[in-house]
C-alpha cells in the first residue's frame, strides 16, 4: 500500500529570464510551475534582490523571486545565497506543500568569496519519516566540481542516516558524468532517469539539448515516474529544461 508520493522538480530558472536575457519572464515561469503541480520545487538561479533591475525591469515583483513563486501554492521555503554583489545576490531555494524541520545553507565554494552553496533541508511529511532534500548548483570548471561534490559526499554522511529518504538534485554542470561515479559508490544514490530510462536526461540548452546538466538522485523511496519538460512553454523560458520525477515513500 502506497502510503505517500511526491512530486519534484528541478529547475535553474536563470534568474527569471529567457535565453539571452532578452526578456523578463517570471510570471510566465510561475505559471508553468503552477501547472505542474508539484509538490516539492529545487531551483537554482533565484534573484533574491538586484536594485537595478527592480528599478529597471518592467512587471519585476515586489516581492522576492522565491515569495513571488511560493505565493498562494507553496506554502513553506528555504533560501539560501549563492553569489553576492553590489546590487544584490542569487542563489538556491527549495520550495514545499510540506512544512521544514529545519534548513542549512552551507557555502562550498573554494574561493574566498560565497559563490556556491549545498542549500539542505529536512522536511516534514504526515504519517512517513522526514524527507532530506539537498539543492545544489555546481560550479563551472572540474576542479570546482570535484571540491564542490567531496563537500556534499561530507555532508550527507555526517547529517543524513542512511535509512532516511534523501533527494539531491539541481544543475550538476557536470557533461561529463564524474558525479555518477562518486554519489552512487560513496553515498549509494542512484539517478532517476538512468535508472527509469537507462540515461541522463539532455537538459541544456534549451532550444537544442545536448548536455546532461540537470539530475535528480535519490535514496530510500521507489520512482514511479520521470519526464524532461521540452516543448511549450518551457522552451521560452530560462536556458535550462526542468526535470520532474514522482516517488513512491
Amino acid at each position: 500500500m502506497i502510503e505517500k508520493r511526491l512530486r519534484v522538480l528541478t529547475y535553474n530558472i536563470h534568474k527569471g529570464f529567457n535565453v539571452g536575457n532578452r526578456r523578463f519572464v517570471l510570471h510566465q515561469i510561475r505559471d508553468a510551475l503552477v501547472a505542474t503541480d508539484a509538490d516539492v520545487l529545487l531551483l537554482q538561479e533565484i534573484q533574491g534582490t538586484h536594485q537595478h533591475k527592480a528599478q529597471k525591469v518592467t512587471d519585476w515583483p515586489e516581492l522576492s523571486q522565491c515569495e513571488f513563486i511560493a505565493e498562494g501554492i507553496w506554502p513553506h521555503f528555504a533560501y539560501g545565497k549563492n553569489a553576492t554583489y553590489a546590487a544584490g545576490h542569487h542563489g538556491n531555494v527549495i520550495l514545499s506543500k510540506h512544512p521544514f524541520d529545519q534548513a542549512e545553507n552551507i557555502n562550498v565554494s573554494p574561493f574566498t568569496w560565497a559563490s556556491r552553496s549545498l542549500l539542505h533541508g529536512v522536511l516534514h511529511l504526515p504519517g512517513t519519516c522526514d524527507i532530506h532534500v539537498v539543492c545544489i548548483h555546481f560550479g563551472l570548471t572540474g576542479k570546482e566540481r570535484r571540491l564542490q561534490l567531496a563537500r556534499l559526499c561530507e555532508r550527507i554522511e555526517s547529517h543524513v542516516p542512511h535509512t532516511a529518504p534523501l533527494l539531491v538534485a539541481g544543475d550538476f554542470n557536470d557533461w561529463r558524468g564524474q558525479a555518477e561515479r562518486e554519489l552512487h559508490a560513496h553515498l549509494d544514490l542512484q539517478e532517476v532517469f538512468r535508472v527509469t530510462e537507462g540515461r541522463h536526461a539532455r537538459t541544456f540548452p534549451v532550444w537544442m539539448p545536448l548536455l546532461p546538466m540537470d539530475r535528480i538522485y535519490y535514496r530510500g523511496m521507489t520512482p514511479h515516474s520521470c519526464q524532461c519538460l521540452t516543448g511549450a512553454p518551457w522552451q521560452t523560458l530560462s536556458d535550462h529544461t526542468p526535470l520532474m520525477a514522482s516517488f513512491d515513500l
